[in-house]
């Protein structure tokens, strides 16, 4: 995989909304914090447009993220939110200046769009990480991991977390390159070019405000899909908030992921802290080679 330079001080990087609107008020808290971690952020023009749920229209919001990854001096484009969005555009973007001189796409959730399909057809690493909605005044304290952990794995920091043993977890040890994000995004896109590749990786997923039966039936999906046939691990992050019908599902969403791959033998992780979860979610490089531990603990380590 490709690393795009890691970011230093006086660097300059941009925001973009590839997806649902968001405004100027709402990043500005993200805007001083960057700032205060020594990097010039760029806004650019049409960023706060507004069409119904989106941030302009298809057009608008394509164009504003071509210039952003046509231009060399930005060095990171942050995604300002999630929402829906980014599939409606991802066919229109030109990668090719991209590919000669990448940078970091960082964000989460429907941000998963830009993640698949980079890693997929350019081989370049990503950042799934928190995005500027979710950052406010409490995250300039130290030990805010969600924004702390965004700026070592932005700065170069060797990245290496641990968490705490979940009663589903599956034991064992394994190494290859991390890919993923949220499930719903990752289902979305199974059949289109930007389909991620699981073969002899270890797959990260997450999600928020699904219905349980919707959980099994995403899963099941992946698993038609060989998406389990060749995984060496799978990293389970945060799945919030979910929802149950009148007649109950009958399972938790951790024991319906449990449920579907208890056929093989890849170690499996529980409740490891990303996803949607404002203070704990921890940046994670995608399509970088890690070491996965599950044992009591989880250990999750990037390779330098």
């Amino acid at each position: 995989m490709i690393r795009p330079e890691y970011l230093k001080k006086g660097d300059k990087i941009a925001i973009a909304a590839p997806a649902r609107k968001v405004t100027k008020e709402e990043l500005l808290p993200a805007i001083k914090l960057f700032e205060k971690w020594g990097l010039e952020v760029f806004l650019p023009d049409h960023l706060f447009d507004s069409e119904n749920q989106f941030a302009g229209c298809d057009d608008t919001r394509a164009q504003l993220m071509q210039g952003l990854l046509d231009d060399p001096s930005i060095k990171a484009i942050v995604c300002a939110r999630g929402g829906y969005g980014t599939v409606r555009i991802i066919d229109k973007l030109d990668f090719t200046q991209f590919q000669k001189v990448p940078k970091w796409i960082v964000g989460y959730s429907d941000v998963t769009v830009l993640h698949s399909h980079i890693h997929q057809q350019f081989g370049i690493e990503t950042l799934h990480a928190t995005m500027p909605i979710n950052i406010t005044t409490d995250a300039f304290a130290n030990n805010y991991p969600a924004t702390d952990t965004l700026r070592e794995a932005l700065f170069g920091k060797k990245l290496e977390y641990s968490c705490k043993p979940h009663r589903l977890n599956r034991k064992g040890t394994a190494e290859g390159v991390l890919v993923g994000g949220n499930l719903s995004i990752l289902y979305s896109l199974c059949g289109s070019k930007s389909e991620i590749d699981t073969t002899n990786k270890i797959l990260f997923i997450e999600d928020l405000d699904e219905y349980l039966y919707h959980i099994d039936r995403m899963m099941m999906n992946l698993k038609r899909n060989g998406m389990f046939d060749h995984l060496l691990g799978l990293v389970v992050g945060q799945l919030s908030d979910m929802h149950d019908n009148t007649i109950k599902f009958g399972k938790t969403a951790e024991e319906i992921v449990s449920d579907c791959v208890k056929e093989y033998s890849f170690p499996v992780s529980f409740d490891f802290p990303a996803g949607h979860n404002g203070l704990y979610n921890h940046a994670m490089i995608l399509g970088r080679p890690v070491t996965l531990e599950v044992g009591h603990e989880t250990r999750l380590q990037w390779k330098a």
